[in-house]
């Protein structure tokens, strides 16, 4: 979208005025923003139909194609949140199913053999192997 159509020169500069502050902010609260997220892109449109020009509005096809983009966000973002509870839930039944198995762990420059016993956690399971417990994602081999 062309915002030089839609906005004057003096809510161009408002505009940018408004996105050099909250970069302002943002460098010496020493975050670094790489990518825009759902509150930024809201913002952006509150901001870009508050200061559109009144005898020339944003026309209907535009503002429903962003209001799309945003809804396909928030269901990226939703999916998202869904796949990472479906890896821990299987992170989680596969770190059970070794329960009473024999396995082989790294750990660090050591690998250590040993019969799984318990398994804690949910997302990323720790399985105990000789009374010590291990990363679920550390285990080389099932015997």
């Amino acid at each position: 979208m062309d915002l030089s159509a839609v906005m004057s020169a003096q809510d161009k500069a408002v505009t940018q005025a408004q996105v050099n502050n909250l970069n302002a902010v943002l460098k010496s609260d020493g975050i670094k923003q790489n990518s825009l997220g759902q509150d930024d892109f809201l913002k952006i449109l509150i901001t870009q139909l508050s200061y559109q020009d009144p005898t020339a509005p944003m026309e209907d096809k535009e503002f429903i194609a962003q209001m799309a983009q945003f809804s396909s966000l928030e269901q990226m973002k939703n999916m998202s949140s869904g796949f990472d509870k479906l890896t821990g839930t299987l992170n989680l039944n596969s770190a059970v199913a070794m329960i009473g198995k024999n396995v082989t762990i790294a750990s660090g420059d050591n690998m250590v053999n040993g019969r799984v016993e318990e398994v804690t956690g949910t997302e990323n399971p720790q399985v105990l192997v000789n009374g010590r417990f291990y990363d679920f994602n550390d285990i080389q081999s099932v015997r």
